[in-house]
């Protein structure tokens, strides 16, 4: 263990005592101020999301009323978030009214890869019936994809009438395809282009909504080519029943390059990303041109299954709560983790049969949802490290302050007010660390002036009410 990693881990030690003063190197002294009134965007109540593979549901009891452990850890993430069900394998599964013959072909899908067998998985009437019941039991409603790169319109119309029939007031809307900027040379020609992927589109969305009338629709869920996102936006109004905009993000990737760190990753901008801040403009024109809100619909720290010791670390917890955070900011209502099975990003891995565990970004996104509903109000941070971001909320006349250290020493921050003696503190062993990540009450003392723990977030309460 170098000096570095040591200093880290007697950071958390006394940090878990209470966060008393530490007896090395802070960061710079950093000020907080504050706008005088709420004048940013909302966090809507289901602004949280998970997104799984569509071919999870070849094995109908996974998401299912029986599967209790599972249920327990969406309800412990959120009391009203959104599942998401769709991914590569989407454009690999077919719907059938007919029940299953036989034992499931998987017990858990995992995150879609190009390793991953995808062919011949089916979703039946029996998964959805599970489905409901399920969605019933964690309060959670559903965002449905549908087969487009290589499914035919009549059996994505009688999809979408089973998923509107019986999911019913469960269902948000429907999205047709995965990721259809990547369909050339892959589903499509090499010459496909926005302008066909918006003519074949409309085939598709008009037979589905013929099929399941009232439905509500998103799109075009791109990974990162962006003028297909603004090729669609300039469609969406023609369309009454198109009522959101979704596409994808992850940091880095893919798993494997040797690129894709912690260090990369706390970065404010990873350099491997798909899509850098520049690019968050393009996004929100396309808002603008639609008049339609901005939902994640899949994302994670490192595209294809993510990274080993780097998404399944304290790490990617701090990250995800950050990230979500400056989502939120930017107005974009909702985010999907997207995981499964095993995967290295998956918030929530396992099985029914072997039991679940929550990875460390559970922790982050339980991080943000403590946030949801309230409104931002314009913050700016001076004389902080780069990797220190603070976000200020006003809720129900009281306001709170996240501050999240991505750094490995602590921040020593002035806020415009006094903090009240109790705070929610994200922490764990080292940035590296695969266990002991936890969010937690902790009692801080009271004042203006604040020390964040290395590789930490906290939640403080401002003594002084809004104004």
């Amino acid at each position: 263990m170098n000096r570095r990693q040591l200093l880290n881990r007697i950071a958390v030690a006394t940090a878990t005592a209470g966060l008393p003063r530490f007896a090395f190197a802070r960061t710079s002294d950093a000020t907080l101020s504050l706008g005088a009134s709420a004048t940013g965007p909302a966090i809507p109540a289901d602004y949280v999301g998970l997104s799984y593979e569509a071919a999870q549901f070849a094995n109908p009891d996974f998401f299912a009323p029986s599967n209790k452990a599972l249920i327990a850890l969406f309800r412990e993430l959120s009391p009203s978030g959104v599942l998401r069900i769709g991914g590569g394998s989407s454009e690999y599964t077919r719907y059938s009214d007919q029940d299953p013959v036989g034992p499931p072909p998987f017990e858990v899908f995992g995150p879609d890869t190009s390793k991953t067998v995808k062919h011949g998985t089916v979703t039946t009437a029996l998964a959805l019936r599970n489905l409901r019941g399920f969605l019933d039991a964690t309060g959670w409603n559903c965002i449905w994809g549908l087969n487009f790169g290589q499914g035919s319109k009549e059996n994505a119309a009688a999809e979408a009438a089973a998923v509107q029939r019986i999911l019913g007031p469960r269902l948000i809307l429907l999205q047709i395809g995965n990721e259809p900027d990547s369909f050339r040379t892959r589903y499509r020609p090499a010459t496909w282009t926005p302008t066909d992927f918006i003519r074949e589109w409309n085939d598709f969305h008009d037979a589905v909504a013929a099929a399941a009338p009232g439905a509500k629709f998103a799109g075009p869920d791109i990974s990162n080519k962006l003028d297909y996102l603004t090729a669609f936006a300039a469609e969406a109004p023609k369309h009454r029943d198109v009522v959101m905009l979704t596409g994808h993000y992850y940091a880095m990737g893919p798993a494997g390059n040797p690129e894709a760190t912690i260090a990369q990753l706390m970065e404010p901008d990873p350099s491997t990303t798909t899509m850098h801040a520049d690019r968050f403009a393009v996004v929100q024109a396309a808002v603008k041109t639609a008049g339609l809100p901005y939902r994640l619909s899949e994302g994670n720290s490192c595209w294809n299954g993510g990274q080993a010791g780097v998404s399944d670390t304290l790490a990617s917890a701090l990250w995800c709560a950050d990230i979500m955070l400056r989502f939120a900011q930017l107005g974009w209502i909702g985010v999907n983790w997207h995981g499964g099975g095993n995967g290295h990003y998956s918030p929530i891995v396992g099985a029914p049969s072997t039991g679940f565990t929550r990875r460390p970004e559970y922790y982050g996104i339980r991080f943000a949802q403590l946030v949801t509903g309230a409104t931002f109000i314009p913050a700016t941070l001076s004389g902080a490290s780069r990797f220190v971001n603070a976000y200020a909320f006003e809720h129900r006349g009281t306001r709170r302050i996240a501050i999240v250290n991505k750094d490995l020493v602590p921040a020593t921050i002035t806020l415009p007010a006094p903090a009240r003696r109790d705070a929610m503190l994200l922490t764990g062993p080292a940035r590296d660390a695969k266990d002991g990540t936890a969010l937690r009450e902790t009692v801080v003392k009271p004042g203006r002036t604040v020390t964040v723990p290395p590789h930490s977030a906290i939640l403080y309460t401002l003594q002084e009410p809004a104004r």
